[in-house]
Protein backbone atom coordinates (compact mmCIF):
# COMPACT_ATOMS: atom_id res chain seq x y z
CA UNK A 1 0.00 0.00 0.00
CA UNK A 2 1.40 3.36 -0.96
CA UNK A 3 1.13 6.59 0.97
CA UNK A 4 -1.45 7.83 -1.51
CA UNK A 5 -3.65 4.77 -0.90
CA UNK A 6 -3.45 5.29 2.85
CA UNK A 7 -4.46 8.93 2.46
CA UNK A 8 -7.40 7.96 0.25
CA UNK A 9 -8.61 5.49 2.87
CA UNK A 10 -8.47 8.17 5.54
CA UNK A 11 -10.50 10.57 3.39
CA UNK A 12 -13.12 7.88 2.69
CA UNK A 13 -13.39 7.07 6.39
CA UNK A 14 -13.74 10.75 7.25
CA UNK A 15 -16.51 11.16 4.65
CA UNK A 16 -18.44 8.17 6.05
CA UNK A 17 -18.30 9.43 9.65
CA UNK A 18 -21.38 11.74 9.39
CA UNK A 19 -23.42 8.88 7.90
CA UNK A 20 -22.38 6.51 10.68
CA UNK A 21 -23.25 9.13 13.31
CA UNK A 22 -26.66 9.78 11.71
CA UNK A 23 -27.48 6.06 11.68
CA UNK A 24 -26.39 5.74 15.33
CA UNK A 25 -28.53 8.75 16.31
CA UNK A 26 -31.57 7.33 14.47
CA UNK A 27 -31.10 3.95 16.15
CA UNK A 28 -30.82 5.57 19.59
CA UNK A 29 -33.99 7.59 18.93
CA UNK A 30 -35.90 4.47 17.89
CA UNK A 31 -34.80 2.72 21.07
CA UNK A 32 -35.92 5.70 23.18
CA UNK A 33 -39.34 5.70 21.50
CA UNK A 34 -39.73 1.96 22.02
CA UNK A 35 -38.72 2.13 25.65
CA UNK A 36 -41.09 5.05 26.25
CA UNK A 37 -43.92 3.02 24.71
CA UNK A 38 -43.25 0.18 27.12
CA UNK A 39 -43.14 2.62 30.05
CA UNK A 40 -46.45 4.19 29.01
CA UNK A 41 -48.09 0.75 28.71
CA UNK A 42 -46.88 -0.36 32.12
CA UNK A 43 -47.95 2.91 33.72
CA UNK A 44 -51.43 2.73 32.17
CA UNK A 45 -51.82 -0.81 33.46
CA UNK A 46 -50.68 0.22 36.95
CA UNK A 47 -53.18 3.07 36.92
CA UNK A 48 -56.02 0.80 35.82
CA UNK A 49 -55.19 -1.77 38.49
CA UNK A 50 -55.17 0.95 41.13
CA UNK A 51 -58.49 2.23 39.84
CA UNK A 52 -59.96 -1.28 40.07
CA UNK A 53 -58.81 -1.48 43.68
CA UNK A 54 -60.41 1.85 44.56
CA UNK A 55 -57.14 3.80 44.60
CA UNK A 56 -55.92 6.92 42.81
CA UNK A 57 -55.02 6.04 39.22
CA UNK A 58 -52.96 9.20 38.58
CA UNK A 59 -50.73 8.55 41.58
CA UNK A 60 -50.24 4.94 40.52
CA UNK A 61 -49.26 6.03 37.00
CA UNK A 62 -46.71 8.52 38.34
CA UNK A 63 -45.30 5.94 40.75
CA UNK A 64 -44.87 3.41 37.92
CA UNK A 65 -42.72 5.80 35.87
CA UNK A 66 -39.02 6.62 36.35
CA UNK A 67 -38.27 10.18 37.48
CA UNK A 68 -37.12 11.57 34.11
CA UNK A 69 -40.40 10.68 32.43
CA UNK A 70 -42.86 12.03 35.01
CA UNK A 71 -42.59 15.62 33.78
CA UNK A 72 -43.22 14.46 30.20
CA UNK A 73 -46.40 12.54 31.00
CA UNK A 74 -50.08 13.33 30.56
CA UNK A 75 -52.66 11.14 32.31
CA UNK A 76 -56.39 11.05 31.73
CA UNK A 77 -58.86 8.91 33.64
CA UNK A 78 -62.44 8.37 32.56
CA UNK A 79 -64.74 5.68 33.87
CA UNK A 80 -62.65 2.55 34.11
CA UNK A 81 -60.06 3.68 31.55
CA UNK A 82 -56.62 5.18 32.03
CA UNK A 83 -54.82 6.83 29.11
CA UNK A 84 -51.13 7.74 29.38
CA UNK A 85 -49.23 9.90 26.86
CA UNK A 86 -45.47 10.20 27.17
CA UNK A 87 -42.92 12.25 25.24
CA UNK A 88 -39.72 10.24 24.69
CA UNK A 89 -36.34 11.90 25.21
CA UNK A 90 -34.54 13.23 22.14
CA UNK A 91 -31.29 15.04 21.45
CA UNK A 92 -32.93 17.15 18.73
CA UNK A 93 -35.52 19.63 19.98
CA UNK A 94 -37.62 19.65 16.79
CA UNK A 95 -37.99 15.88 16.96
CA UNK A 96 -38.73 15.95 20.70
CA UNK A 97 -41.73 18.25 20.15
CA UNK A 98 -43.22 15.93 17.51
CA UNK A 99 -42.81 12.55 19.23
CA UNK A 100 -45.43 11.18 21.58
CA UNK A 101 -46.32 7.62 22.57
CA UNK A 102 -49.59 6.61 24.23
CA UNK A 103 -51.09 3.63 25.94
CA UNK A 104 -54.45 2.85 27.48
CA UNK A 105 -55.76 0.29 29.93
CA UNK A 106 -59.34 -0.33 30.94
CA UNK A 107 -60.93 -2.18 33.86
CA UNK A 108 -64.49 -2.64 34.93
CA UNK A 109 -65.38 0.00 37.46
CA UNK A 110 -65.86 -1.43 40.96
Amino acid sequence: MTERDAGQSSVELLCMLPLVLAVALAAAQLLAVGYSGVLAGNAAEAGALSLAGGGDARSAVRAALPGWSRARTEVSVSGGGVHVSLRPPSLIGAIARELKVSASATVEAP
